[in-house]
């Protein structure tokens, strides 16, 4: 099997995006805890921000013609790959610190590997981005990685 991935778009691997600072309101956790439902206390008084909060106070905030299809925004980090159809792949989420408001945090988010499989109807690309978001102390407040499947 001839494989899609090419020297160029390995040598993305380690490429890493600007850093993104955000300030975490006591408003946007208690929105964040309604909209997803939260019933404890602590996520609905904005005390202590819940699980999952951290992935839309980093979402780019852009005009309705930069987003895809279905309503996600480009993301400049990726390289154009040989593939397009994307599916989830895995979320692994270490929580290190608890998130408060007043907490001022900077994402920074790095592709971090690209490698191929042979699936059932043929080949597949897999990448991982990993994100890392610390305080204005610099400690660890999180790391996430996404793995993605193209097809």
């Amino acid at each position: 099997m001839t494989s899609l991935i090419s020297e160029q778009l390995l040598a993305n691997v380690g490429r890493q995006s600007r850093p993104q600072r955000e300030i975490v309101t006591r408003r946007d956790i208690r929105k964040y805890a309604v909209a997803t439902g939260s019933r404890q206390q602590k996520y609905l008084d904005g005390d202590v921000a819940p699980p999952m909060f951290h992935v839309p106070l980093f979402w780019d905030v852009v005009a309705l013609d930069q987003l895809s299809p279905d309503g996600v925004s480009i993301d400049t980090l990726l390289p154009k790959f040989p593939l397009e159809r994307a599916m989830a792949g895995g979320l692994d989420i270490q929580y290190l610190k608890p998130i408060h408001p007043g907490d001022w945090l900077t994402a920074v988010r790095t592709l971090t590997a690209i490698y191929e499989k042979a699936g059932r109807s043929g080949p597949l690309i897999f990448y991982e981005v990993e994100m890392e978001i610390r305080d204005d102390q610099g400690d660890l407040v999180l790391r996430e990685k996404t793995t993605r499947i193209l097809r």
